[in-house]
């Protein structure tokens, strides 16, 4: 059976499911149990259905039709991977999956969920959309899509292994010492920690159980006295994990959860983020007579906040990952020189030299190698069938990022293969002023990150040019690449950016069926100097180090203070990344970084 054959009989039986269960529809998130944005691969569900393979997007599956919601990151990869006349395909900036629900349901009909891949925010947001209509949610028992998916992969059933001070910087007991706390103050019961991240910061351990981000899935509940239940599986407790966590943490099974939140439910309000509990859970406190106090994770701020430990520790991550990222350049400068080189065998090259690091333990998402019109797919994952060579007169985009014992990296850079065209320059060095523009600005105590979001916009959008992502995400220590609540973007981004927060500085540009520019770096908020007469300012300690593509700068389009930037930042480069690198490398990497 062909993969168009294939998809429609998966759409068709469970359509045929749904119906003998009695309702007219069924939502599918991207997402799994834990709200994750990398999930493991029995939790695939919206690829079973759709076929597409993207980290973020929903599925809504009628009686008589079915669409596909995604953002603008992966319009082009939707349009590739989904059979469009099985799916209409929408960008959520121009409609939503509640909002075309409700305009197929009529009065009395039913769209059903999977309580535990949807949040309270959902069933809020869903009701409220469809009620007009006279539409209704349902939850189901169990998820069809699990009953028809033949060959689904077993839950990952990784350790749970304890992350050392030296990383971490503070003992698992401090933290939870500081959770505890805003959950007296808030008057609750208890939190409820879900995110996975979360989990693995507060107790300080790590896992295998999730694809790119070292966690273990697990769930807590954090009491205001200074307590706290870990609902682990026995087989994933490691060697040590017991008396590493303490007398203050008892371990519980999973299916254990639901009944202590009934319990505990009855006397206080459970605290929960709205975004991350998943309604299984709401259910379980509403039927214990309690009630969600709706809260953001308390473990976000936190943890977005690194103390110096832990940024020293993504110094030195960087230091080396910068070694093998300039190692892979100078690598493919001599490649495509000779025979050249495909979109896979860059991706395999750049994970040997991250593999040869220091403290290296995997990648920290799929490597995008994007040659040409592929590099124009934001979110790109090149396959057998995509494929191609590097040519000459194309831009090259890889972003890539690996994951170490003391920290995480995220970097992407943009190289010419043969001489650049004129536009392709002007495309880049505009990219790169806005790249630029972030990393020097100063800005006062309070400033959100989408205040800054149009600085790495501006001289794309003097051409009439933009970019369909945001411009930078907060990253974690050794956890995952995308962390909040810091972001910077034009949609969003209201979190104030404060001292140890790391996020992502990226703007880019993608011509469809041309080339993709993405210039990244990760950044360090610090605070400046303070002066008598001055209020608080802070800048951004830029951390990755890994030289950007000269040859694809138009010089004369950068004034004094950028040309200025870009020579400072170059000797940085060269200072700290030439005494990992052998002699040929090192030649080539004093020509990358010369002065303009």
């Amino acid at each position: 059976m062909d993969k168009r054959a294939e998809m429609k009989k998966r759409v068709a039986d469970l359509r045929a499911r749904l119906k003998a269960l009695g309702v007219q529809g069924m939502v599918i998130p991207h997402e799994d149990e834990y709200q994750n944005e990398f999930i493991p691969p029995h939790a695939e569900r919206l690829a079973w259905a759709t076929g597409f393979t993207g980290s973020a997007g929903t599925a809504v599956v009628m009686a008589e039709k079915a669409a596909l919601f995604v953002d603008g990151r992966y319009d082009l990869q939707a349009a590739r991977q989904v059979d469009g006349e099985i799916f209409e395909i929408h960008n959520i900036a121009d409609k939503r999956a509640h909002e075309w629900a409700a305009e197929q349901v009529a009065s009395g009909d039913v769209i059903a969920y999977d309580p535990w891949l949807h949040t309270l925010a959902f069933r809020d947001l869903w009701q409220h959309s469809l009620a007009p209509a006279g539409g209704q949610l349902r939850p189901l028992a169990e998820n069809p899509i699990d009953d028809l998916w033949a060959d689904q992969p077993a839950p990952p059933m990784g350790k749970a292994v304890p992350h050392a001070l030296e990383y971490t910087g503070r003992t698992a007991a401090e933290k939870l010492d500081v959770i505890s706390k805003t959950v007296a103050r808030a008057g609750a019961r208890a939190a409820l920690i879900t995110a996975l991240d979360s989990v693995a910061w507060l107790f300080n351990i790590r896992g295998s159980d999730g694809p790119f981000t070292p966690v273990v899935e697990a769930r807590a509940l954090v009491m205001g006295d200074g307590t706290a239940a870990l609902y682990i599986d026995k087989a994933k407790c490691g060697e040590g994990l017991r008396a590493h966590l303490g007398a203050a943490v008892t371990l519980c099974p999973p299916e254990s959860l639901a009944a202590d939140l009934k319990a505990e439910a009855a006397s206080q309000g459970i605290m929960a983020d709205p975004n991350i509990i998943p309604l299984a859970l709401v259910q379980a406190i509403e039927e214990g007579g309690g009630r969600v106090l709706p809260a953001e994770d308390p473990c976000l701020m936190p943890r977005a906040l690194k103390n110096p430990v832990e940024l020293e520790g993504m110094r030195r991550a960087h230091r080396r990952d910068g070694v093998a990222l300039t190692r892979f350049l100078a690598w493919l400068d001599k490649q495509v020189a000779g025979n050249g080189v495909d979109e896979l065998t860059a991706v395999e090259e750049l994970e040997r030299f991250r593999a040869e690091g220091e403290k290296f333990q995997g990648l920290s998402f799929d490597t995008i190698s994007g040659s040409g019109p592929n590099g124009a797919v934001i979110h790109y994952r090149a396959t057998e069938e995509t494929n191609r060579t590097l040519g000459a007169g194309e831009l090259f985009l890889v972003d890539s990022g690996g994951q170490y014992l003391d920290g995480t990296t995220d970097v992407t850079r943009t190289v010419a293969i043969g001489a650049p065209t004129a536009e392709q320059k002007d495309c880049f060095t505009r990219v790169l002023k806005g790249h630029i523009a972030l990393g020097a600005v100063r800005f006062p105590k309070g400033t959100s990150g989408s205040s800054l979001d149009s600085l790495a916009r501006r001289s794309l959008w003097a051409a009439g040019l933009d970019y369909d992502h945001g411009t930078g995400h907060g990253v974690g220590s050794y956890l995952n690449v995308h962390e909040g609540p810091q972001r910077i973007s034009k949609r969003g981004g209201d979190v104030a950016l404060m001292p140890g927060m790391v996020v992502s500085n990226e703007p880019g540009y993608y011509k469809p069926g041309a080339f993709g520019i993405r210039i990244e770096s990760l950044v360090a908020v610090r605070e400046e100097p303070v002066t008598e007469g001055t209020r608080p300012f802070y800048s951004f300690e830029t951390l990755t180090l890994a030289p950007i593509d000269r040859r694809l700068i138009d010089v004369d389009m950068l004034d004094a203070d950028e040309r200025q930037w870009i020579n400072d930042y170059h000797a940085r480069v060269w200072e700290e990344i030439s005494p990992g690198l052998d002699a040929e490398t090192r030649d080539w990497l004093k020509a990358a970084t010369a002065p303009l």
